[in-house]
């Protein structure tokens, strides 16, 4: 178990931190996009324990999970821009962009409530029940590593005694 989880940490690191090829800044986040999507299909397959079957049936489930999330953060991305635009009081923003807030976050409960239930469907319930847990705990990793990463490249990052 211990190998699995130093492979993971082992390709994310050497994925993540290769010199992109490429001058066009677009396509190095899109390769950048793929390297960490590919990693996250392993570390989700290693912790959800995914037999080929489960991970046959699976994996299109959660493609078009994913799909659904990025088109819901990208709208409201494109609204936020679009909004920065507009001046309103500052009371009417706040408590406009609290609705806004509160009507996204109940999409995305909505969207994760319509696919824990798709997902028990292909998977067992102890399965199912672990996808969006795995999901969190890979974003955690994935922001700690980037984080770190900046700060070495900033020179803050740990010390070494000479």
């Amino acid at each position: 178990m211990m190998k699995r989880f130093y492979f993971i940490w082992i390709t994310m690191f050497v994925l993540l931190t290769q010199p992109g090829v490429s001058n066009a800044q677009q396509t190095a986040s899109e390769s950048a996009a793929e390297k960490i999507k590919a990693i996250q299909i392993q570390y989700l397959s290693q912790k959800l324990n995914l037999t080929p079957e489960e991970a046959q049936k699976f994996w299109p489930v959660y493609n078009n999970y994913t799909h659904e999330v990025e088109q819901l953060i990208a709208e409201r991305h494109q609204k936020r821009d679009l909004e920065k635009t507009a001046s309103d009081n500052a009371d009417d923003a706040a408590r406009k962009n609290m609705d806004k807030e509160l009507k996204y976050e109940k999409r995305l409960l909505d969207i994760k409530s319509r696919y824990s239930t798709e997902f028990q469907r292909v998977l067992p319930g102890r399965k199912a029940g672990m996808v969006f847990k795995s999901e969190r705990e890979f974003r955690t990793i994935m922001v700690n590593h980037l984080n770190t990463q900046r700060m070495n490249r900033m020179g803050q990052g740990p010390r070494r005694r000479p």
